[in-house]
């Protein structure tokens, strides 16, 4: 089976936004100062896709990544770094890759957009493989129902 865009994996915003896409202000700088209003996610999709490869062996991991939010709320690819690897060059590669195309609403400070540093995890996750240590907060859509 080959993998669609939304099947590929599960991105979850734990560490630096809210389940609805905005960022949590006490995890954001803004030059020393926490933004009024931080950015907000406004992808429809996720950017961010499963290598193949790692994806047919069910191989599964977690990326850290530092961002650098512009004041038009795109981020600055210069700036990306991978913060926690995966452990997997691959992963770590597609989580840099995905995070150029990332868009949000800039962080308001005053009233007026302003840049933020955020840190964003990326955890790409197979449906068929098991759950990893921490992933009890992950819902597994197509986990088969117990035998009668």
């Amino acid at each position: 089976m080959k993998p669609t865009v939304a099947a590929l994996f599960v991105l979850a915003f734990a560490g630096c936004l809210d389940r609805l896409g905005s960022a949590r202000a006490d995890r954001l700088t803004v030059s020393g100062a926490r933004p009024d209003v931080p950015p907000a996610m406004l992808n429809d999709e996720s950017p961010f896709r499963y290598p193949n490869a790692l994806w047919a062996q069910r191989v599964q991991g977690n990326v850290t990544l530092r961002l650098f939010i512009d004041s038009t709320g795109r981020p600055v690819r210069d700036s990306t770094t991978v913060a926690t690897s995966s452990g997997v060059a691959a992963f770590d590669s597609a989580a840099l890759a995905g995070a150029g195309l990332l868009r949000f609403r800039p962080a308001l400070l005053k009233g007026v957009a302003v840049s933020v540093a955020l840190l964003l995890p990326v955890f790409f996750r197979h449906p068929d493989a098991p759950a990893l240590p921490g992933d009890s907060v992950i819902k597994r859509e197509h986990t088969p129902a117990p035998a009668p």
